[in-house]
């Protein structure tokens, strides 16, 4: 029987550790582009395991792309943030676009939407000068987050956000987004894990408006607001408006 990937992969670790490590990075987006995120996560961790230096970066951001299709966001910031650092030691901008890619999009996640913006600006802009090309198979979902930030945030404001990271160099970029990391934390859960935006829409659920009009209040579209609903019943282990509501009246 002809060895998997990955096995094929293990056969070289002792003597072309980082080639191999590569080759099983490979082999983990191919799974996640498939939508195996199970195999997809498990050669992730294999090749984080034997990588080092520019390869670990690469695992360790591909690692993350899986974490955040498996919705584990805070371990696949970890991992960015990680990647990022390594590449960063080693001198290596190849690929530090990518990890801007999932920092934007990790911070779209969490309603940091000036944020992401400005991370997505500063990353094409580093992409350009670098003439590095996104993979195909991250195309459509990038397509996606920016179409997405651009309606939550409104196209006057999406547009100077991003503008402002692409007017970054490199060096100050990669500085930015270091420099905020610890900025931005919140817990994963409860009243102090939701976001200014989310409590924004949880006080005008509280007063009784509907998507829509809670939609026009905040200038965002009523499935923005529907988003941001579902996130607050995550963090809040709710399951409908009508508890949501019970919550805000018993703490007001």
């Amino acid at each position: 029987m002809k060895p998997d990937a990955s096995e094929a992969a293990r056969q070289r670790i002792s003597s072309q550790p980082m080639t191999a490590g590569l080759f099983i990075v490979f082999s983990a987006q191919t799974a996640l582009a498939s939508g195996d995120v199970t195999v997809a996560r498990r050669h992730a961790d294999e090749a984080a395991s034997v990588a080092k230096g520019w390869y670990l970066s690469a695992a360790l951001m591909t690692r993350a792309r899986v974490k955040i299709a498996q919705g584990q966001l805070e371990e696949a910031e970890r991992d960015a943030h990680e990647a990022l650092g390594i590449a960063e030691s080693v001198g290596a901008r190849l690929g530090v676009p990518d990890i801007f890619d999932g920092l934007a999009t990790l911070a779209c996640g969490a309603d940091d939407y000036r944020e992401a913006a400005r991370v997505f600006g500063a990353g094409e802009s580093m992409r350009r000068q670098l003439g590095e090309v996104r993979f195909k198979i991250y195309e459509a979902d990038y397509e996606a987050a920016v179409a997405n930030l651009c309606e939550a945030m409104g196209d006057d404001d999406f547009k100077a956000a991003w503008a402002e990271g692409a007017a970054l160099s490199a060096d100050e970029a990669i500085a930015y987004v270091q420099r905020g990391r610890g900025e931005r934390k919140r817990p994963s859960s409860g009243w102090g894990s939701l976001t200014p935006t989310e409590l924004d829409v949880v006080r005008l659920v509280g007063e009784g408006l509907a998507n829509k009009e809670i939609g026009a209040r905040l200038s965002i579209s009523p499935r923005t607001v529907e988003t941001h609903l579902t996130h607050v019943y995550t963090k809040l282990g709710l399951t409908s408006r009508v508890q949501l509501a019970q919550e805000v009246a018993r703490r007001t």
